[in-house]
C-alpha cells in the first residue's frame, strides 16, 4: 500500500508573517546531554552490550543475586536505597505501579507490555551515595533509545560502560561515547572475561608499552602485567583510537564471579559521588538574588500583552512545525523496521521508544519556549531583564494560575496509541510518572511533561502469531503517527494559551499596583 505524506496540523489563524512575529529563541532539534540541576540525585547509568555480564556486575557491586536485576526486554532498572526491599514496575496506561515482591522467587506480574522502568529498592549502603541505573543492551536502543539514554546520562552524572574481554566496540558504541566525552559526565570502563577468559580478541591485542603505560588507570595497584591488564589496555587502546577525549576515564577489570574483584570499581564511584555531591550543592545559591525583594514595574511598559499574544502563538506553530517533521521521520523508521527489520512483531518497541524520544524533545521545547516567553514579557513590563529570583517567582505565580484554571488541569495528560492506531488521554501526575525511564526528583518548570506511550493492546495485536501482515502495519502506523501528530497539535496549543492566559494575568496585576507581587 503506497503511502503518502503526513499532513502537519495548523489553523490558519496561527500563520502571520515572519516580520510580525517576536523571535521564540534557539529550540533544541535533538536530545543530548544536558547538566543536571543542583537537586537532581546523584546516578551512575550503567551500558554496555549483551553478553557482557552487566547485570551480574551491578549484582556484585550492591551484594545481591543478579535474578534480582532481571527486568523485561526493553525495561530500564532503577536500584535504590531503602530500609524495606520492594520492587515495582511502572507501565504506560496506568497510575499505580504494579507491585511484586523483591527476592529472587517473586515472578513479575502479567502485562500486556513491558513497563518502562522497574524500581528495585533494597538497604544498601553504595545506594546511599548514588542511585543505579541500568539500561537495555546498546544494540537494542537504537536511535531514540540513545537519545534518552544521553538524556539520562547528563542528569545522573556517571556513565559505567561495561564489556567482555572478547568484544569490540561497535560503531553506534562509539558513537554515543563520543557524544558523552566533551561533557562534565564521569565515564568509567569495567572489562569482564570473555567466554575464553582474560584472552583479549585476536586483532585487538595491545602491545607492551600499551599495557605499562594503562596499568594506573587499571585499579591503581597494579604492579605487574597480567592478563587482565593487557586486555584492559587492549580496549582502552581501542577506544582512544576513535575516541580520544576519553584518555582520562578510568578502567576496572572485574570478575562478576568474585566478590573482591569489584571493590576498586566500588571506591572510585563513591569518591565520584562525593566530590560531585559537593559541586551540585555549591551550584546555587540557597537564596537567589530578587527572590524576596520588592521590584517595580516599568513606568510605560508598552504593548506588553501585544507582545505575549503574539509569542505565544509563535511559539506553538514553531514546536509543533517540528514535532510535525519529527513524526513524519518516526514514520519512515517505522516502515524500515517493518520491510527490512525485525517485521510487524518489532513495531511496538519502535514505536515506543520512537515516542519516550519525541516526549523528551517536546518537553524541552515546551520549557525553553515557556521560559524565554517570561523572561522577554517580565523585561517588557519590569523594564530590565529579571534576576533569576524574580523570574522564579513570576514562574510560580504562572503555575498557580494553571492550577486554579480548570483547563490547566488536564495539561497533567498522558496521550496513549492504541490498538485502533487511535489516541486516548489519561490524566494525572501519577499516569505521566508511569511513562519516565528515569524521573526526575523534582519539576521545577511551569508546563508538566508532554507524554506519548503505546498502549498494552499494541503488543498484543502486533506480536499475536499470523500477524504479520506488512501492508497492514504500514498503515497502521501511518494513522498512528498521524492521531499523534493530531493529538500533539492540540495539547501544545492548549499549553501556550494556557500560559498565555495565567502569565498575562500576573504581569497585569504587576502593572495595576505598580509593583511585583509574585
Amino acid at each position: 500500500m503506497k503511502q503518502g505524506p503526513l499532513p502537519s496540523v495548523d489553523s490558519s489563524d496561527d500563520v502571520v508573517g515572519p516580520s510580525d512575529l517576536p523571535s521564540c529563541g534557539p529550540l533544541p532539534s535533538r536530545l543530548g546531554v544536558t547538566g543536571p540541576g543542583p537537586e537532581e540525585p546523584l546516578g551512575v547509568v550503567a551500558v554496555g552490550p549483551a553478553g557482557a555480564e552487566r547485570r551480574a556486575v551491578l549484582a556484585t557491586l550492591l551484594g545481591l543475586d543478579p535474578v534480582m536485576l532481571t527486568v523485561p526486554s526493553g525495561s530500564w532498572l532503577l536500584v535504590r536505597n531503602a530500609t524495606v526491599p520492594t520492587r515495582a514496575a511502572f507501565v504506560p496506561g496506568y497510575r499505580q505501579p504494579h507491585s511484586y515482591g523483591a527476592d529472587r522467587n517473586a515472578a513479575g506480574p502479567a502485562l500486556a507490555r513491558p513497563p518502562r522502568r522497574v524500581e528495585l529498592s533494597v538497604p544498601e549502603p553504595l545506594l546511599r551515595h548514588f542511585t543505579l541505573i541500568d539500561v537495555p543492551d546498546t544494540a537494542t536502543l537504537g536511535v531514540p533509545g540513545r537519545q534518552v539514554l544521553l538524556d539520562a546520562v547528563g542528569r545522573a552524572g556517571a556513565l559505567l560502560f561495561v564489556i567482555a574481554a572478547d568484544q569490540a566496540f561497535t560503531a553506534a558504541e562509539l558513537n554515543l561515547l563520543a557524544e558523552v566525552a566533551p561533557t562534565p559526565v564521569e565515564v568509567v570502563f569495567a572489562v569482564t572475561p570473555g567466554a575464553a577468559g582474560w584472552a583479549p580478541l585476536a586483532d585487538g591485542a595491545a602491545t607492551t608499552e600499551d599495557a605499562g603505560a594503562s596499568v594506573s588507570s587499571v585499579g591503581g595497584r597494579a604492579t605487574e602485567m597480567d592478563a587482565a591488564a593487557v586486555t584492559v589496555a587492549a580496549h582502552r587502546a581501542a577506544l582512544l583510537a576513535a575516541v580520544p577525549a576519553l584518555a582520562d576515564a578510568r578502567w576496572f577489570p572485574v570478575d562478576a564471579h568474585s566478590a573482591d574483584s569489584a571493590a576498586d570499581l566500588r571506591r572510585a564511584l563513591v569518591g565520584w559521588s562525593s566530590e560531585e555531591g559537593l559541586r551540585r550543592s555549591s551550584v546555587e545559591s540557597p537564596v537567589l538574588p530578587g527572590q524576596h525583594d520588592r521590584v517595580a514595574v516599568a513606568a510605560d511598559p508598552g504593548g506588553w500583552s501585544e507582545q505575549l499574544d503574539r509569542q505565544t502563538r509563535t511559539c506553538a506553530q514553531r514546536i509543533r512545525q517540528h514535532l510535525a517533521l519529527e513524526l513524519a521521520n518516526i514514520h519512515l523508521r517505522a516502515v524500515q523496521e517493518i520491510v527490512f527489520g525485525v517485521g510487524c512483531a518489532g513495531l511496538p518497541d519502535l514505536l515506543d521508544r520512537e515516542m519516550a524520544a519525541l516526549s523528551l524533545l517536546a518537553t524541552a521545547q515546551c520549557d525553553q519556549a515557556v521560559r524565554g516567553i517570561v523572561t522577554d514579557a517580565a523585561t517588557r513590563v519590569l523594564g530590565a531583564p529579571p534576576v533569576e529570583g524574580v523570574r522564579r517567582r513570576i514562574a510560580i505565580a504562572v503555575r498557580y494560575g494553571l492550577d486554579d484554571d480548570r483547563p490547566g488541569h488536564e495539561l497533567d495528560k498522558v496521550l496513549l496509541i492504541t490498538s485502533t492506531a487511535g489516541v486516548a488521554g489519561l490524566t494525572g501526575p501519577e499516569a505521566i510518572d508511569a511513562l519516565a525511564t528515569y524521573p526526575a526528583a523534582t519539576r521545577d518548570e511551569v508546563l508538566p511533561p508532554v507524554a506519548v506511550a503505546l498502549s498494552g493492546g499494541c503488543w498484543q495485536q502486533w506480536r499475536t502469531p499470523g500477524s504479520d501482515d506488512h501492508s497492514a502495519a504500514r498503515a497502521w502506523s501511518q494513522r498512528a503517527v498521524r492521531e499523534v501528530e493530531l493529538g500533539l497539535s492540540r495539547e501544545i496549543s492548549r499549553r501556550f494559551e494556557v500560559i498565555r492566559l495565567s502569565l498575562g494575568a500576573v504581569l497585569s496585576d504587576a502593572v495595576d499596583h505598580g509593583i511585583l507581587l509574585a
